[in-house]
């Protein structure tokens, strides 16, 4: 099977950007915004949330996703546009406008989170008999319940800040659940101080489930700011307690560290998580019922706009509700259980190093398992032969088998060198820890290169076979993590192929010693020459195609910022070019606008799975070539941080990644949103498809994930659970 095409060609000749501006491709082709392009990947996300046949918990659960993903937008993206809103100066593309615009997308979206919470998801929920109940719908045994809680669990760990001049408005954490209250009558002292802060400790639970003896017989559950709520005028006696709301500020969260200006980066770095929580306030989100005093007040305090204030209708914190899917036992509420094949082309129990001798080998993530990886490391660990173990970590998480086994590895005698990413965004911490286990017990921990993230993902093992060492090793798309590796989609790549390791032992020797790197056979590094190969590549279609000879370039990735290939895709659609671009998030290219990019299509699918691999084909003819890679299409990959790029040059491996990774994605007619001209993406059709010559055909409507689910399940030998 075939790739789908593109519109027929239009001829441009686009200029060259300048890198770090919004510069267009070309003059008459303004690029999409990659803030606005970040929203509306929620918006396509939040679009799970409201389907009718998507199970109601599964629901919920991409209503909290787009929720931590809004938090994480905040605490990384919205800085710039405020300092530029606060100082009405511009900085780039940072201005007052484009502060405003963001907010009024980002106000939209919330909004149509908690509309969907309240109209759809919570009454369907009650359908099912699990509440979350308010003090207003709370019979007496369930308020003396609730009140028995607070005063064992809650009060003890309360204390309320009545502010004045010895008690000033105190430090807010990021995320933080508070209240404010207004006070009426004086303090102890006889002095009237209005305003009271009540800070509620992180440690306890924001979801509690009554007990069954106070339930009647429904599945009930009390938000611990309800309880707050409900017992603020017994914090407070001898006086009345008049407005209140309860309130959470978000604040600039991106680590920054001067790394020329410190001896010791991973000491700098914990220095710098102490005061994470407290950095740069950048939005307030209140009750929607606060008293415009309470929230003008708040706004001052942290040096905020009117449009960084959100009111909301409900908690303030969505994404703590996955604690509230967490707790629910409801089977029948949740996705089918997809149990992953264990690799389809190993065998448990047979040797790894064996099977490599033969071929390479592909394991597409999560539809085959994750403990393919696991187990070849852990055939490595305890096999004598096995003299060195190689691998970089980027995100393991907290509780992490594979640390496990490198550290069983050290115990055995091995050679083990990590090279650990301290950098790794909100994983810094976890990442700092296992960098001090693996060196206290004697492994080689390096932090890599100063000023570039390690953003690479290679495992290598060098073994004795017989008189000579063979290398073995493992590339992926994704991280070392076994948890992630059941919700993101992944190529994991294991092989033995002399140059392509011969490779990668330079590239550790690289992050180790930081010496030259010398030249390499197969792998394409950033920041050295990844960046000018994808260019180079692109533009080598482009004159191809403009010599009349057929060219196709098809990449998936999950985001495309970088203003230079951007240019390069302009300017080889323009040439004849024809190209799919399969990008989950952010997207700055504006597709299909006519007579500038008729020949680019840009898609994005949003699945149960997140789209996480990344993909790179080429075609000149009949001569063609496929790339995996650690990398987006982002500034920051490609100049900014260690990445790699490889070949997968078997041509049967090669095309099931085509037909796997591209081919089912552009067929997708289910999960798939195409972008248009006007820079909106919309949902295909689920029942017509549009084939080469532009005509549209019914279809029975597929997403490709569940196409990949359904052939890996047909397929699969021994069977491993790969998540909810």
């Amino acid at each position: 099977m075939d790739f789908v095409q593109p519109a027929p060609l239009s001829s441009f000749d686009p200029a060259n950007p300048q890198e770090g501006e919004a510069a267009s491709a070309s003059p008459s082709l303004k690029l999409l915004d990659r803030d606005e392009s970040i929203l509306a990947f929620n918006e396509r996300v939040l679009d799970w949330a409201e389907r009718p046949e998507v199970p109601l918990i599964e629901r919920l659960r991409y209503l909290c996703i787009v929720s931590s993903n809004l938090d994480e937008f905040f605490e990384v993206r919205a800085a710039p546009h405020l300092t530029a809103n606060d100082t009405g100066t511009r900085k780039g593309v940072y201005t007052i406008d484009s502060f405003r615009a963001l907010a009024e997308k980002a106000h939209r979206l919330v909004d149509q989170q908690y509309r969907l919470y309240n109209e759809e998801l919570m009454p369907a929920f009650a359908t099912h008999g699990i509440h979350i109940i308010s003090h207003g719908e709370r019979d007496a045994a369930q308020r003396k319940w609730v009140s028995d809680y607070y005063e064992r669990e809650v009060r003890p760990l309360l204390i309320p800040v009545g502010l004045d001049p010895a008690h000033p408005f105190p430090q807010v954490a990021n995320k933080s659940l508070n209240f404010i209250v207004r006070l009426s009558g004086k303090d102890a002292f006889g002095r009237e101080n209005p305003i009271a802060i009540v800070k509620v400790p992180r440690v306890l639970p924001r979801l509690i489930r009554m007990s069954a003896k106070v339930s009647n017989g429904k599945t009930l559950f009390v938000a611990l700011s309800s309880i707050v709520r409900a017992h603020l005028s017994s914090m407070f006696p001898g006086r009345e307690v008049g407005e209140f709301s309860q309130f959470r500020v978000t604040r600039h969260s991106d680590l920054a560290v001067d790394e020329e200006d410190v001896k010791n980066l991973r000491t700098a770095l914990r220095q710098g998580l102490q005061h994470r929580h407290f950095g740069q306030a950048v939005r307030l989100e209140v009750s929607a019922s606060c008293a415009e005093s309470l929230a003008s007040f708040l706004l001052a305090q942290f040096e905020l706009p009117p449009e960084a204030l959100y009111r909301v209708h409900g908690p303030v914190n969505l994404a703590r509700l996955t604690q509230f899917i967490g707790m629910l036992d409801e089977p029948k509420l949740l996705f089918p259980p997809y149990l992953a094949s264990y690799p389809i082309t190993l065998s448990p129990g047979q040797s790894f190093f064996d099977r490599l001798q033969r071929s390479d080998v592909l394991i597409h993530q999560p539809f085959e398992s994750f403990d393919g990886v696991l187990a070849f490391l852990r055939e490595a660990v305890s096999d004598p032969q096995v003299l060195a173990i190689k691998q970089t970590i980027y995100r393991t998480g907290t509780d992490s088998a594979l640390m496990d086994l490198l550290r069983e590895a050290v115990r055995r005698g091995k050679e083990v060198t990590v090279v650990v990413e301290l950098k790794a965004r909100f994983d810094e911490e976890a990442n700092i820890n296992w960098a001090e286990m693996l060196e206290s017990i004697g492994a080689q921990v390096v932090y890599g290169v100063v000023g570039l993230k390690t953003h690479a993902k290679m495992l290598l093992v060098t073994r004795r076979e017989g008189r000579s060492l063979r290398r073995y090793g493992h590339l992926s798309t994704g991280n070392y993590n076994p948890r992630t590796a059941a919700l993101y989609t992944d190529i994991s790549h294991l092989t033995t192929d002399p140059q392509l390791t011969a490779d990668m032992e330079a590239v550790f020797v690289h992050l180790a010693s930081q010496s030259k790197l010398p030249k390499l056979h197969r792998l394409w590094l950033a920041p050295f020459d990844l960046h000018k190969n994808l260019i180079a590549r692109i533009e080598a279609l482009a004159v191809a195609a403009a010599a009349g000879r057929p060219a196709r370039i098809v990449a998936k990735m999950n985001a495309l910022t970088d203003d230079a290939l951007v240019a390069a895709l302009v300017k080889a659609g323009a040439a004849g070019v024809k190209i799919d671009l399969i990008v989950r998030g952010a997207c700055t290219l504006p597709a299909r606008v006519p007579g500038v990019t008729d020949n680019i299509r840009v898609r994005s699918v949003i699945g149960r799975f997140l789209e996480h691999s990344r993909v790179f084909y080429f075609r000149e003819g009949a001569d063609e070539s496929l790339y995996l890679s650690s990398a987006d299409w982002m500034n920051r990959n490609m100049l900014r941080r260690i990445e790699l790029a490889w070949p997968v040059t078997d041509p049967v491996l090669r095309q099931r990644l085509i037909d796997e990774c591209l081919v089912a994605y552009l067929h997708d007619g289910r999960d798939a949103w195409d972008l248009d001209a006007d820079g909106i993406y919309r949902r295909v059709s689920c029942d017509t498809h549009v084939d080469e010559a532009g005509a549209s055909r019914s279809i029975e409507a597929h997403g490709a994930q569940q196409a990949l689910m359904n052939r890996y399940a047909s397929r699969g030998l021994g069977r491993t659970p790969a998540g909810d």
